[in-house]
């Protein structure tokens, strides 16, 4: 029997990096448009072999991302990797994208990060349109940079927050888990918590249950990024089912980064079986050469998964995102909808 295709599941994409969303042909070609060298891992040896466990793997990464971030030039540049990133959800029945970004690396091109943002948000509304997945923005702080920096972005958030397609809708703090005070950066998330933007930081995948807890304590979020280790501690996973905490799961990323030898072990039923909410994410699909149906895909063949907790996983990307309220209850309706078709139709 023909199974039900995981491309029609309606869901949410929830964990997408700006400059890790673009294809590797966008890439080549802006690196060729821009006269720039790129990596061989781009170029003849993709997708890299990565591994994120040491300082070495970790600085791999960070290097194969920068050199691709460095390619993106302008407001053109921009614009085209937001438009594929809707392009891409729409094509793997995506019906929501909350598009993370630090305008930062931007705004050098641009004239500043408020134009880096605006830019990002004015293209995300203009593929809203064209592709029928509502793209809203996440903009993330990097831990790599001093926490006053996470207040400058948290308030140019706070200034462009609102409820869908077009606006930001969350704050974010990525890169290595393993850099920073996760406290320090605080007062970055009470600022955009003021202005009713959601916190989605990222913990517990490079660092164990014990960092969950930190950011728990300090963060208040409303999802994690990865979360994927509060499997390691009975008592954080306990808390957080009991808050209701969304774990943005992103298998591939963690087996190429080393944290799970196989897909096979990343702990995702043992989460669902805890009562977690998950949604599944693709993080970077530049880097790690898999996007958000490979992410179903592998829950189906590596985790034994049925079509039913396929189906709580797309419902946990809807419930755990930030999309305006009519919007969630018409995803969640049509995810009943293929779940009631017969397999094979």
């Amino acid at each position: 029997m023909v199974p039900r295709s995981v491309v029609e599941l309606p869901k949410a994409h929830l964990h997408l990096h700006f400059t890790g969303s673009m294809r590797v042909s966008t890439v080549r070609e802006l690196a060729e448009q821009h006269r720039m060298r790129l990596p061989q891992a781009f170029t003849t040896r993709w997708p890299p072999k990565l591994s994120g466990t040491d300082e070495r793997g970790w600085f791999r990464f960070q290097r194969l991302y920068d050199a691709a971030r460095a390619c993106v030039r302008g407001e053109a540049d921009m614009r085209r990797i937001v438009r594929e990133a809707a392009e891409d959800d729409a094509a793997e029945g995506s019906r929501w994208l909350e598009l993370q970004v630090d305008p930062t690396s931007y705004a050098p091109f641009v004239g500043g990060i408020t134009p880096a943002l605006e830019i990002v948000l004015d293209e995300a509304r203009a593929a809203s349109a064209a592709t029928g997945t509502a793209v809203a923005v996440v903009v993330a702080a990097s831990r790599m940079r001093h926490p006053l920096e996470a207040r400058t972005l948290a308030r140019l958030a706070a200034r462009h927050a609102g409820e869908g397609a077009g606006t930001v809708v969350g704050f974010g703090l990525s890169n290595d888990e393993r850099r920073g005070m996760t406290s320090d950066f605080a007062p970055a998330f009470r600022i955009a918590a003021r202005a009713g933007l959601a916190s989605v930081p990222h913990a517990g995948e490079l660092l164990g249950a014990d960092h969950v807890a930190v950011a728990m304590e300090h963060l208040l979020p409303h999802r994690l990024g990865h979360g994927v280790r509060a499997a390691e501690d009975p008592a954080v996973l306990h808390r957080v089912v009991r808050e209701q905490v969304t774990l943005e799961v992103c298998p591939t990323s963690n087996v190429s980064l080393g944290v799970y030898p196989t897909l096979a072990d990343v702990p995702l039923r043992r989460l669902l079986e805890a009562g977690a909410r998950v949604a599944l994410g693709a993080d970077d699909p530049l880097l790690f050469g898999s996007r958000l149906v490979d992410q179903y895909e592998s829950a189906r063949r590596d985790q034994g998964l049925d079509d039913e907790a396929l189906a709580r996983l797309a419902r946990g990307s809807i419930e755990g995102s930030l999309a305006p309220p009519e919007l969630r209850r018409r995803m969640l309706e049509d995810v009943r909808t293929w779940l009631a078709r017969p397999p094979g139709r």
